[in-house]
């Protein structure tokens, strides 16, 4: 009886997970997304630096200065949130799109830059990074109704993952401290491999009787707070990109749902998405020596980008409740 029980929980929460094709690409938004800058931040960040996390403390100071470079040469004045750990200063990185709107209200869009020890990061996550300083470039110009912040986190690797020291830990105290009224935030995870062959994609228990074997898909991971958010968030990928999407509101508990920054802000309360190819349960080189830049799809990170783009800037011009 236990375990029908869990099956119909999970399969409750999966009512709320499937896919959709994209609608009619919006060209504007794809036009702007280049693949081969895409490559490039990826092949810095995990082909000339390489791994880079506490264990190799140059490495990742220099992919934050790369991140840094990137976006003053996009015209963004770039905040430092740094915190100190060992002995040594590691730094949250931030930069702003002020909203034209009355409102206060923040879209925050995350990705980590770090990688786990003992591997280069090239999906995990050099393809997050990699898009986050694409929406950056491509929104420098746009005038949002509410405030576009982008942030690249430390430390979000083992063994600061669910710790105090886990650098967007440290980064969301900081801005509730400060009074900072963050109303979504979305996490860029692991979201540079897909493939359509078949078996190519696994899941959490329970969670394959009701979704595709291929891991063709960019998948949005919600709580079930955070079910408003997810609408909206796969409305505006959707309208910009054909890209296919699963969604799903869920349990944080489940295996991978809470594995990324979105957890500390879940933490406080605040709606968060996570935005993957499903990481583990996809990609074969996930946490390994052998996740390097050659491994991921560049063609499907570029139309991941678009849809990205295309929802960051609906989310931040939807109307103020």
């Amino acid at each position: 009886m236990r375990r029908i029980g869990f099956a119909l929980l999970v399969f409750n929460a999966s009512l709320v997970f499937g896919q959709t094709q994209g609608l009619a690409q919006d060209t504007t938004t794809a036009r702007c997304v280049s693949v081969d800058r895409l490559k490039a931040h990826v092949a810095t960040l995990a082909g000339e630096i390489g791994e880079r996390n506490v264990l190799h403390p140059a490495a990742l100071h220099a992919a934050a200065d790369y991140i840094r470079q990137i976006w003053q040469a996009q015209g963004y004045a770039v905040s430092t949130v740094e915190y100190t750990l060992n002995g040594r200063t590691w730094a949250n990185l931030e930069i702003t799109r002020q909203g034209q709107g009355e409102s206060p209200a923040i879209i925050l869009i995350g990705a980590h830059y770090d990688s786990v020890a003992g591997s280069p990061g090239a999906n995990d996550n050099a393809s997050g990074v990699a898009a986050l300083l694409e929406l950056s470039r491509c929104l420098a110009a746009h005038r949002p109704l509410r405030t576009l912040r982008f942030v690249a986190f430390v430390n979000e690797e083992p063994p600061f993952f669910y710790t105090a020291d886990m650098g967007s830990r440290v980064y969301v105290q900081a801005a509730l401290a400060r009074g900072d009224d963050i109303q979504a935030m979305l996490a860029l995870e692991t979201i540079g491999y897909y493939t359509g062959e078949p078996d190519s994609q696994r899941y959490p228990p329970l969670f394959s009787l009701f979704h595709p074997d291929r891991g063709n898909f960019i998948a949005f991971v919600a709580n079930f707070a955070s079910r408003a958010l997810l609408r909206q968030a796969v409305a505006g990928f959707r309208a910009a990109s054909d890209f296919p999407v699963e969604q799903t509101a869920t349990f944080s508990w489940l295996a991978g749902v809470h594995w990324s920054d979105h957890y500390s802000f879940w933490r406080e309360g605040i709606p968060a998405l996570m935005v993957t190819d499903t990481a583990l349960y996809r990609y074969p080189y996930y946490h390994s020596r052998l996740d390097t830049p050659e491994k991921l799809d560049y063609d499907g990170l570029g139309r991941v980008a678009a849809g990205l783009h295309g929802m960051s800037a609906a989310l931040a011009d939807a109307p103020m409740n």
